[in-house]
């Protein structure tokens, strides 16, 4: 008879993860524009956890910083639909920044490079390449919490759902791919690495020494 063996762990494709992550943002935005910030929340909280099934049903794990922002979104959109005041929606990337940025921070004051955890399957770094990352990942997570504050005191609900989903996403976007110097200065992508490992084992021996 047969073992059943377990579903085997596959890596999510940069495409597939893209659509995962701004899922549920783009649920959120058109929900709001079509009803209101409550039913765009309780649609927010249904595509966070779709997304976070889909994630697990292909990887087999959940990735740390979108489980924590899930559990955010679960509590601080309960609390909206509850109390039915949109404060708490609108606080929740205010907390979760400044949670990220004190653990990043504190793993640093401590010796402890939080960030390796987290990238460690793309990125092989020098422990001073971690350092910076960690030090300016953490900053941009302050900015980002500031940002926040300032957008959804001063503008209303519907300018602050645009912020949500065409501000942040595209600034992480863009403060990520300015922090390849540091990848490039300081260490490698680990799949280019290994690609090119498996590359120089499989034909190592330069064309002088092959085989007729």
């Amino acid at each position: 008879m047969t073992a059943v063996q377990p579903a085997r762990a596959k890596r999510v494709s940069p495409l597939t993860k893209f659509l995962i992550e701004v899922g549920p943002l783009g649920v959120f935005f058109f929900a709001n524009n079509r009803f209101d910030i409550f039913t765009a929340t309780a649609a927010f909280m249904a595509a966070v956890v779709v997304s976070l099934a889909v994630n697990y049903s292909i990887e087999r794990k959940l990735p740390t910083m979108p489980l924590v922002t899930g559990v955010f979104v679960l509590v601080m959109g309960g609390l909206t639909l509850y109390l039915q005041d949109d404060l708490f929606i609108k606080i929740k990337p205010t907390i979760t920044n400044l949670l990220f940025a004190m653990i990043l921070l504190g793993g640093l004051y401590f010796g402890k490079l939080f960030l390796r955890y987290v990238f460690g399957a793309a990125f092989q770094l020098q422990d001073i390449g971690w350092r910076i990352l960690t030090l300016r990942w953490s900053m941009f997570f302050i900015f980002l919490a500031v940002t926040n504050e300032l957008v959804w005191r001063n503008f209303d609900t519907d300018d602050w759902v645009n912020f949500k989903v065409f501000g942040i996403m595209p600034l992480t976007f863009i403060f990520a791919i300015a922090q390849m110097s540091v990848v490039k200065k300081y260490g490698s992508l680990r799949g280019v690495d290994d690609a090119e490992d498996a590359k120089d084992a499989a034909g190592g021996t330069d064309d002088g020494n092959r085989p007729t």
